[in-house]
Formats: C-alpha cells, sequence, structure tokens
C-alpha cells in the first residue's frame, strides 16, 4: 500500500488480487461493508443505505477490543457510536464520493470530511485509490489514515478468503 500526501488530502493506494464486480460489491451493499468496514478492534452494524447520490449510510461503529474501549473513555468518547455518512457520487464499478459526518470527538463542532474510492481494473485485479480529506487538525488526520491503512488491510484478508 502507498500513502501520499498531497495537499490537505491523503491518497492510500492498494491493489487487491478480485474483480471489479466484487469490489464494487464490498463498498456497495451491507453485507460487504460489515465485513471489513472498521478498523481492528471494531465492528460495524449497518442500520441504513441508501446507495444514490443525497442518499445516506448510517452505522454503528462498535469497539470490541477492552483495551481500546479505554482509551476511547480517556478521550470522552464513546465506545459505540452512530456514523452517518452521505453519497456525493456514484459511478458504478468506478467511483463512490461522499462526506462523512464527525461528530464524535470531545470539544471540537460537528463538521464533515470528505473521501472519494476509485477502482481500476489493473493486470493483478483492482486498484483502490482513496483520497481523505484533512480533519480538523493532524493528528486526528493520522488517526484516520491509519485506521483507514487497517481496514483495508481487512478488504485485504476478505478478498484473498
Amino acid at each position: 500500500m502507498s500513502v501520499e500526501t498531497i495537499g490537505r488530502q491523503r491518497r492510500l493506494t492498494r491493489t487487491y488480487p478480485t474483480s471489479l464486480e466484487r469490489a464494487w460489491e464490498l463498498w456497495t451493499t451491507p453485507e460487504g461493508i460489515a465485513g471489513w468496514w472498521g478498523p481492528e478492534g471494531f465492528h460495524v452494524e449497518i442500520e441504513r443505505m441508501e446507495l444514490r447520490p443525497g442518499g445516506e449510510l448510517a452505522y454503528w461503529m462498535v469497539c470490541d477490543d477492552p483495551e481500546i474501549r479505554a482509551y476511547l473513555a480517556s478521550e470522552g468518547i464513546p465506545d459505540r457510536h452512530l456514523a452517518v455518512m452521505r453519497y456525493t457520487e456514484i459511478v458504478p464499478l468506478r467511483r463512490l464520493a461522499y462526506a462523512h459526518v464527525v461528530d464524535f470527538v470531545a470539544d471540537v463542532d460537528r463538521y464533515e470530511v470528505g473521501t472519494t474510492m476509485e477502482l481500476e481494473p489493473t493486470a493483478e485485479g483492482v486498484r483502490l485509490t482513496l483520497t481523505l480529506d484533512a480533519m480538523h487538525d493532524e493528528p486526528w488526520t493520522d488517526r484516520a489514515v491509519a485506521g483507514w491503512e487497517q481496514e483495508l488491510g481487512k478488504l485485504a484478508r476478505l478478498v484473498e478468503d
């Protein structure tokens, strides 16, 4: 996986040994997302998914790890949180863009952060490029990147099974 900084964005790129259709399914169905979404120590429970521009994905991010749970408590962050994102662009089998609501950071007003996921077929399978807008500060941006690195690792394990 490669990670690069482009202005206030971070770009993560990874190639998966799978078909374009399977990669798209894992990003666009409740079953697919529930299979890998969330960093290590977390799982998600999909509440609703409206895959259309302006539609929402609402899911519970649930912490399963006692050590992470203790850290979250020390930061004033709940160990179970309803996360909501709004799809802003959908190009089937190629691109998803969405705005994710950030409302879980203590002492930080609610805001949205953008994410774009692009798929490209290659001889090795599918190249996924994930572009993340910066969060409110550098440490939280770094945490988001680290979380996505873990999530994309979980996605790789799912694809390889």
